[in-house]
């Protein structure tokens, strides 16, 4: 695979930057990178010209203010490649596919697809909120995290079984199914979500399954390339 090799060291020193509290210095740039220091000069200034990484605290070298503006197009970016394979589980599924985050301590949906055909529609719509640790999509989220002593049995169950099955947990009626996707690792915190769908009582669990976790593993392949 072609590469541009300035272009790669300059994007590995924006992440050795970004994973340092205390900043790093032109000298453990160079180190990291395994180039003459004159060249990790260029390179920071280069990054520093563009805003996306300041000087500091006698010429420490921390992420810029740039950085906001390319993390804040994350999710609007995230919606657009996801929705199409969103739009695929509702069809597969004849059910409401969406993708949730985690924000604080709930859930909140940020795309959702309905099927063409559903005759009855779960009231689940962009932005609905719910405590995170109630319905599928939230607790497919807690169940990726790290187990602790105070996790309940459905977080534990689903952490064993890899997705969440929740029933009138949010709604009289509504059967929902949800597997995390791969944790993302970002400046402002991890970002956390799960795929999944929801629908009355009809729901074809098994068929649900395995199209929420094809959909993930899917999803889970776009975000990595």
């Amino acid at each position: 695979m072609a590469m541009l090799q300035t272009l790669d060291r300059g994007l590995k020193a924006l992440f050795f930057i970004a994973n340092s509290e205390n900043g790093k210095s032109v000298a453990e740039l160079a180190n990291e990178l395994e180039i003459d220091r004159a060249v990790a000069y260029r390179i920071a200034n280069t990054l520093e010209h563009n805003g996306l990484v300041s000087r500091k605290m006698g010429g420490r070298l921390f992420l810029g203010a740039s950085i906001v503006g390319l993390e804040s197009s994350f999710e609007p970016q995230l919606r657009q490649l996801v929705r199409p394979l969103l739009k695929e589980l509702a069809q597969k599924t004849n059910a409401t596919a969406f993708m949730t985050i985690a924000q604080d301590e709930e859930g909140v949906a940020i795309s959702v697809c309905e099927p063409d055909t559903a005759l009855l529609r779960v009231g689940y719509k962009v932005g609905s909120r719910h405590p995170i640790n109630m319905g599928a999509a939230g607790i497919a989220i807690l169940a990726a995290r790290p187990e602790t002593a105070a996790d309940r049995p459905e977080i534990c169950e689903a952490r064993k079984a890899g997705y969440s099955i929740t029933r009138g947990a949010l709604q009289k009626g509504a059967v929902g199914v949800a597997r995390a996707l791969s944790r993302i690792e970002r400046n402002t915190g991890p970002f956390e979500a799960s795929i999944g769908v929801v629908a009355m009582e009809d729901l074809d669990i098994d068929n649900a399954v395995s199209s929420v976790l094809n959909c993930v593993q899917k999803t889970d392949h776009l975000l990595s390339n």
